[in-house]
């Protein structure tokens, strides 16, 4: 009896859109990975296509639950918003070797021989009104993208605070062919605050929907919750932190009685309307599009 194992490839698709109602954008990076920025630029396009070529009057970026990816994948997203040299993430470490500062400069997130695609871009991406909508799974990659964002004022972040995931980890080889990963530097925002085990602080803070229960509530595990976490170089002072840690016990003691409503989707749909921070977001540029009418 001969058998015959075949391997099946899934590919996922990293980003998605929606033109959700004329003149509003909706796109979704569930990773960052390699061709993601390029799917991003695609999708640029086709949401202008989809709104019979017309600018766009505002763009939502959810980055909800993505865990991150490609450091380059980071700097080509940011930069599809960003203006022309705009530092995207910095890091900082205790050799030299381990500070870096990344712009959104083409040799910083396109490999050899490859064109560039933030050129082919619409003009309306680099002033469109937009929100990011992040959460506590939001990590590391998505996490560059959102502080440089919302440091550049090229964005509304919006959502709860994310996972705190700023470290950079270095392979190093050794003799007997094994290697050890050493925690080298941290990744810092363009106007300087460190992504370590604080994350990103949204500008507006919006919980997820909850619905009452008996049942215990859903714990968000974040990085500084971890155990022998990395801690933040920029932490406040211990009693500052004690207030915090008393500040979110006592959140958790008035939200025990709760747990996220999970929003449903409807087949072939990539955002619920039951989705309560996206109907937010959105009423947010529509709110942000009657006030530059007005001016205008």
């Amino acid at each position: 009896l001969t058998l015959t194992l075949t391997r099946a490839v899934i590919k996922i698709k990293s980003v998605k859109h929606k033109l959700v109602e004329p003149n509003y954008g909706y796109v979704r990076v569930t990773q960052f990975q390699e061709h993601s920025g390029e799917n991003l630029v695609a999708a640029l396009k086709d949401l202008q296509a989809q709104n019979k070529d017309a600018v766009l009057s505002g763009l939502v970026l959810d980055l909800r639950n993505d865990p991150g990816g490609l450091l380059n994948t980071a700097v080509s997203i940011s930069g599809a918003f960003l203006k022309q040299g705009d530092l995207v993430v910095y890091t900082d470490g205790r050799t030299e070797d381990a500070k870096m500062r990344l712009t959104n400069a083409r040799e910083n997130y396109l490999r050899p021989g490859e064109s560039d695609y933030l050129k082919t871009l619409p003009a309306w991406t680099k002033s469109v009104p937009m929100v990011v909508l992040v959460n506590g799974g939001s990590a590391s990659a998505s996490e560059i993208v959102a502080g440089a964002l919302q440091d550049h004022k090229r964005a509304v972040v919006l959502g709860t605070q994310t996972f705190g995931k700023g470290s950079v980890q270095t392979i190093l080889p050794l003799n007997n062919g094994t290697a050890i990963k050493l925690t080298t530097a941290r990744y810092f925002t363009p106007n300087g605050r460190s992504i370590q085990a604080k994350g990103i602080t949204p500008d507006i803070i919006v919980e997820d929907a909850t619905i009452s229960s008996n049942e215990a509530p859903k714990m968000e595990v974040r990085e500084a919750d971890l155990d022998k976490h990395l801690s933040n170089n920029q932490s406040a002072t211990t009693g500052d932190a004690a207030k915090d840690k008393d500040s979110k016990a006592k959140d958790d003691k008035a939200t025990g009685d709760k747990k996220e409503a999970k929003p449903k989707l409807e087949p072939g749909e990539i955002v619920s309307k039951t989705d309560y921070q996206f109907n937010q977001a959105l009423t947010l540029l529509k709110g942000l599009a009657l006030l530059q009418n007005r001016k205008n």
